[in-house]
């Protein structure tokens, strides 16, 4: 390839709208076929990913523009994804730091931020969703400027040019007085004031593995960018790993990005980003080269994990009735394989065979390989999530987040009243004029474990929340957690209408008439702070005798629906969910019930 290029990367706080964005540039590109149906969030092509609106794994995609190949990589918006966003900023040469126009920078906008200027680029920064009411454009810029101020930009940095934009209507624009025309604003900015990739292709070869992928046919592809030198197909190259050691292996097959797809390519030299196959051992961070004089790029350090739980074999009285992988040699195999792509995620091996300890970056993360594993057919069982104790010169130290509310008004007290309780401390209050308060708070990661369902219900379902992680500091002291005692049921069998309705006074159920139960089960929350065994199988017994209140419809109360995220932060540390490819289910440990 001898086209200039510009390597940029898309930054953002979670729904701020880099997908749509990149939508746009896409199809004003002119890559796709006229006539030629392209979905909506088109990057975003994980099931998981379309359907909950957030990305997860950073994509790749290029178009041209005017003689120019701009790769353009679309980053995850979430905490629990920063580590797809530190590998990808290093092989980009400047970023889009998206904002939107009505809630200004947010805590991811804050992280991604800080990893973008210590890697010395300087944002372009696009104010987002204009069109929307309550949009305030400049003073989103304000609140930008103070963004940089406060993270130690640079003067240079801190002169970033900015546009204005809809990524759903498609058009991008200097001032906001100019008429909405198209992206081309934001394409010129790209080649204005994203600077060309540095590296000589005369030197030797340097090409950084920043992602991986898989296929049946090539086996691993390697994703990164080339620093110096010029990569063919077909010639001998060199992976030196994290250990050092030297690996000798062919390239097979070498790929660009052009749209949505991989095109073959003969070579390619320094600052295109490419996909090789040919290296099965390779991973994140590592540098393949020239096998005569092999020279590795500084490994790229991702931030450790904050927070762990067990995976373990189901062993409740339902196992292996609904997974098709349910053995321990499977969930182990599993686990391993996704650390071949998931570089934020750490496995570890217990004592005991069936039981192993994995570590994230947060509770969404996790839940995202919980749901992906039992989406392929995997059956077993997670434990409470536990945040991860760190010693810092000498000090034991706990992860702590920046946590950030937009309220109602009328709630902004109990929330306040709350989140003391849980050891954090308000940095932050801005009262809004449309009856909306935005609240700032830092908080222990473990005063937010359990706490998104009580924020739901202290807000009436109409709070936002968002937080990202800050640092490590000394251990806060113990946290206050209310919840009430569990509805359990006793026995084995098939829920009743009767059992359940005569038991409503008890507390909220979980399930309906008709679910199978088994001993240990969670059916239910008590509205008591014990625990309560429940008979929730039992039957009417049937009579000669004609009631009077017969034709009466009875109805239940609609139980709580306990969603994988839900039934995570729900649980306490003696309750297990059991996740199967059907059922999501709460359960007693097996060693307190032999207790009860």
């Amino acid at each position: 390839m001898t086209l200039p290029i510009r390597n940029v990367a898309i930054i953002a706080h979670v729904d701020h709208g880099k997908t749509t964005l990149v939508d746009a540039l896409l199809k004003q590109s002119g890559i796709f076929r006229e006539g030629e149906e392209v979905p909506d969030c088109v990057m975003d092509s994980n099931a998981i990913e379309r359907e909950r609106g957030i990305t997860i794994l950073a994509k790749n995609t290029a178009v041209k523009y005017q003689d120019t190949l701009i790769n353009i990589v679309d980053t995850p918006g979430h905490a629990d994804f920063g580590g797809e966003v530190e590998r990808v900023l290093g092989m980009v040469d400047g970023c889009i730091l998206i904002v939107d126009a009505n809630e200004g920078p947010m805590p991811q906008t804050r992280f991604v931020l800080k990893k973008a200027l210590e890697k010395g680029l300087r944002p372009i920064v696009v104010v987002n969703k204009i069109d929307r009411p309550q949009a305030d454009p400049y003073g989103a810029i304000d609140k930008v400027l103070d963004l940089f101020l406060e993270l130690g930009a640079d003067d240079d940095q801190c002169e970033f040019p900015y546009l204005f934009a809809s990524g759903l209507a498609g058009y991008a624009k200097n001032e906001l007085e100019e008429e909405n025309a198209d992206m081309q604003p934001l394409f010129e900015a790209i080649l204005h004031h994203v600077p060309p990739p540095v590296g000589d292709p005369a030197k030797s070869l340097q090409l950084q593995v920043t992602t991986l992928d898989y296929s049946e046919y090539l086996g691993r592809i390697v994703i990164g960018k080339i620093h110096n030198g010029v990569i063919r197909v077909g010639q001998q190259a060199a992976l030196v790993n994290e250990a050092g050691q030297i690996i000798k292996a062919k390239v097979t097959k070498l790929m660009g990005f052009e749209g949505l797809k991989r095109i073959d390519w003969e070579s390619a030299s320094a600052g295109n980003i490419v996909a090789v196959s040919g290296f099965a051992d390779a991973n994140i961070g590592e540098t393949i080269t020239c096998p005569d004089e092999p020279q590795a790029l500084p490994l790229i350090k991702v931030d450790e994990p904050t927070l762990q739980m067990t995976f373990s074999v189901n062993d409740s009285p339902f196992a292996g009735q609904e997974g098709t992988y349910v053995t321990s040699r499977q969930l182990r195999d599993r686990l391993f394989r996704e650390l071949e792509t998931n570089v934020a995620l750490r496995v570890e091996e217990t004592d005991s065979p069936d039981k192993f300890l994995v570590s994230g970056r947060g509770e969404l993360h996790l839940g995202i390989l919980i749901e992906t594993m039992r989406r392929e057919g995997y059956e077993f069982q997670v434990s409470q999530p536990q945040v991860i104790f760190r010693e810092v010169s000498g000090q034991p130290c706990e992860p702590y987040e920046c946590l950030v509310l937009d309220v109602p008004e009328e709630s902004t007290g109990s929330c306040i009243e709350r989140l003391g309780q849980r050891q954090a401390e308000m940095q932050d209050m801005q009262v809004g004029g449309n009856g909306r308060t935005q609240l700032e708070f830092v908080i222990p990661a473990r005063g937010l474990i359990g706490f998104r369902g009580e924020f739901m219900r202290l807000t009436r379902g109409e709070g936002i929340m968002n937080h990202s992680f800050l640092d490590y500091r000394p251990i806060a002291r113990d946290i206050e957690t209310r919840r009430n005692g569990v509805l359990i049921a006793f026995e084995e069998g098939v829920a009743t209408f009767y059992a359940l309705k005569n038991a409503e006074d008890r507390g909220v159920f979980f399930i309906n008439p008709g679910v199978k139960v088994y001993k240990g089960m969670i059916v239910g929350e008590n509205n008591r702070p014990q625990d309560l065994d429940l008979n929730v199988c039992k039957t009417k017994q049937l009579t000669n005798f004609r009631a009077s209140t017969a034709e009466e419809n009875v109805q239940l109360q609609t139980p709580v629906e306990m969603s994988l995220e839900r039934a995570l932060e729900y649980i306490s540390a003696d309750e297990l969910v059991e996740v199967t490819p059907k059922s999501i289910r709460l359960r007693k440990l097996m060693k307190k019930l032999a207790k009860r």
